[in-house]
């Protein structure tokens, strides 16, 4: 595992996990890694440090830290609706007093989630790293 710092073409700095550095320049060919401030997938790797393991017996932190994320996702999938493409409309009802709240994910896109922000609807990104897999589709017969 290896941490990069990164930041997007907005300036947000953020950090992400890869399993190589090869994996890394595949999912930004991709336009899979993501800034989890403003969503986009513009984003370079920033100068940083090396992490130097000060003894054998420590737990790396790339394994605490995707311990931690595999915890958030499970919490998530569990305690949360997934309303998919519904999103932002299921917030916005929330936030307005027309549904009752309850804690919910899906996908929007920056320019959905930028209105989100400016309406003042409670709403934020969750980082790859930590996003459940969204539940399949049941196939459609005809």
């Amino acid at each position: 595992m290896i941490r990069y710092s990164l930041a997007c073409v907005g300036e947000h700095e953020f950090e992400a996990w890869f399993s190589d550095s090869a994996a890394y320049d595949k999912q930004r060919k991709k336009k899979l890694v993501e800034c989890p401030v403003c969503g986009s997938t513009e984003v370079k790797k920033q100068i940083m440090a090396p992490m130097v393991r000060s003894s054998d017996k420590a737990v790396p932190a790339e394994f605490a830290a995707a311990k931690a994320a595999a915890e958030i996702r499970q919490h998530i999938a569990t305690t949360h609706d997934y309303v998919g493409e519904k999103f932002a409309d299921e917030a916005r009802a929330m936030h307005y007093g027309e549904t009752e709240h309850r804690p919910v994910w899906g996908e929007v896109t920056p320019e959905v989630a930028k209105d989100l922000a400016e309406e003042g609807v409670p709403a934020m990104p969750i980082p790859k790293p930590f996003a459940p897999e969204p539940p399949r589709r049941k196939a459609r017969v005809n």
